[in-house]
């Protein structure tokens, strides 16, 4: 007996193990696509797991993939589109998880505008934001109703997504996201409506995902990882309400209509299952890429994503 109590008082005197220190570098500023992860984080599911996570978001939401490929940062949540490219470019990039299961890429117009359908804008102007793989989903979405990439006039209004279609300097946008825009639209009194890319000619895919560089990255470090994101997932699903009261009490600046409708309107679309895959998807888009001319070869599946839980 006095055996037993010596050892549990030796063992409440011990000093807890350090947690294992990641660094995920986020796409954007901290919105509801990131709901998983900040969760997991209030929650304590990253400490179950025995993890202390930074959460960083970008100075340039361009850098965050090449940071990771340069050993910068354990994680970086970006999009499967683009990571086609990215390894195509030579980045030892791959996908290890999925945040957002889904498109949230759509080609916005206004609701009660003159564009009916895609064919209607032969002759106007499309704005963007980002070149390369958004040309090659217009260019998808416009060819199904005969007409030409060439026959419209892309416009580059950055990040003015919503804003350039109320104000007519473009009649439609491409990469607008259906949980934001839309929304953001409605609230400022000019509706607008969504062409959806996946019902118009474009290979579904993971809108978010995570990427790591697999010739530095812990493997199992990212398995607790997503394990911790898995279950706060399952807990957002569960408590919708709860989950949200949770989330933007991290920030005043998340506490706005714009947030709690975009909130409703991610829930369904979070991975249940982060580590799990589609390999056929990652096979379709990359064929879809290399018809529409943006890549020159195809490279199979294991060279774009991995299972860590497998490692």
């Amino acid at each position: 007996m006095k055996a037993s109590v010596t050892a549990i008082a030796l063992m409440a005197a011990a000093p807890a193990m350090a947690a294992d220190k990641m660094t995920l570098l986020l796409d954007w500023f901290i919105n509801p696509d990131h709901g998983p992860i900040i969760v997991a984080q209030e929650n304590g599911y990253f400490a179950e797991q025995g993890l202390e996570v930074e959460i960083v978001p970008p100075a340039d939401p361009s850098m965050p993939p090449r940071l990771v490929a340069a050993g910068q940062a354990d994680l970086a949540v970006s999009y499967q589109p683009n990571l086609h490219l990215q390894i195509h470019e030579g980045l030892p990039l791959k996908r290890v998880g999925t945040l957002v299961a889904t498109p949230l890429n759509c080609l916005l117009v206004m609701k009660d505008g003159p564009i009916k359908t895609p064919a209607d804008l032969k002759g106007k102007k499309i704005g963007f934001s980002v070149a390369g793989v958004e040309e090659a989903v217009l260019g998808a979405v416009l060819n199904k109703y005969g007409v030409d990439l060439a026959d419209v006039e892309l416009v580059n209004v950055n990040f003015s997504l919503g804003p350039s279609v109320m104000s007519g300097q473009v009649s439609a946008v491409i990469g607008a996201y259906r949980n934001f825009e839309l929304n953001q639209m409605d609230i400022e009194g000019a509706p607008g409506t969504c062409f959806y890319i996946e019902e118009e000619g474009v290979p579904s895919y993971d809108e978010l995902i995570y990427v790591a560089n697999p010739d530095t990255m812990d493997a199992d470090k990212v398995a607790r990882f997503l394990a911790a994101t898995e279950k706060a997932t399952q807990y957002i699903v569960n408590n919708p309400d709860k989950s949200w009261e949770i989330f933007s009490s991290t920030s005043v600046e998340l506490q706005d209509e714009l947030n709690v409708r975009a909130w409703a309107d991610t829930l369904t679309r979070f991975a249940l299952r982060p580590a799990g895959f589609d390999a056929g998807r990652y096979a379709r888009f990359e064929q879809f890429l290399h018809d529409s001319g943006m890549i020159d070869s195809i490279n199979p599946v294991d060279a774009i994503t991995i299972d860590v839980t497998a490692e």
